[in-house]
């Protein structure tokens, strides 16, 4: 039966990424109706007082917006180039999460969405990482963050498809599992795939059928 919503309708007509970042925008925005307006896309979130409120692994999150504000032009991780490297250390600080990590996944997956198939990998796996950890360490998301926070999870799968166009090496794969198992509620799965490389799954075959 054909949906009778009309914005689901016009939605399904755009081209995969652009529905993607649509309803990213749509349930992000929705989500902070009456709230912090924290997870709202866009300047406006980054620069809610709520930031100042929040922890990262170095003390409050005051610095994080600008950080996220740098991901709008899709900088690739590499080394110890900002803003990845600074991200990274406050906010997934040896398989430490914090609040300040559960708010930030919404604004890096709105700017994975601008173009999946050109962002790199951590713009997969740093979400699927904080959700890893916070599974493993039973954060609680707080009340105001949660819906903007599970939207960004949600949207994982269908922008790991829109990348799909791409070139992708082991890492960029591994990532875009992880994340896919990240979104769909199995961690340990997403964390098991972030190590299977292919040395390391060719091992694990011989292993798991001569055990």
């Amino acid at each position: 039966m054909p949906h009778s919503n009309p914005t689901f309708v016009a939605c399904e007509a755009l081209p995969r990424a652009t529905r993607a970042k649509y309803w990213f925008t749509f349930y992000a925005q929705s989500s902070v109706r009456g709230g912090s307006g924290l997870f709202r896309t866009g300047r406006a979130g980054l620069e809610s007082p709520r930031w100042s409120e929040i922890e990262h692994a170095y003390g409050r999150a005051s610095d994080i917006p600008a950080l996220l504000r740098e991901l709008e032009s899709l900088p690739r991780s590499s080394g110890t180039e900002k803003p990845w490297f600074s991200l990274w250390s406050a906010l997934a600080h040896q398989g430490d999460v914090y609040t300040a990590s559960l708010a930030a996944v919404p604004h890096v997956v709105h700017a994975l969405a601008k173009d999946p198939a050109n962002a790199d990998a951590a713009y997969f796996q740093f979400p699927a990482w904080v959700e890893i950890c916070r599974q493993r360490k039973a954060l609680e998301v707080p009340r105001d963050l949660l819906s903007a926070y599970t939207a960004a999870l949600s949207l994982l799968p269908s922008l790991v498809a829109a990348a799909a166009t791409r070139e992708w090496d082991a890492g960029f794969l591994a990532c875009a599992l992880s994340a896919i198992a990240a979104a769909k509620g199995q961690p340990a799965v997403a964390e098991a795939v972030l190590e299977l490389v292919p040395e390391v799954a060719e091992e694990f075959i011989g292993w798991f059928f001569n055990r």
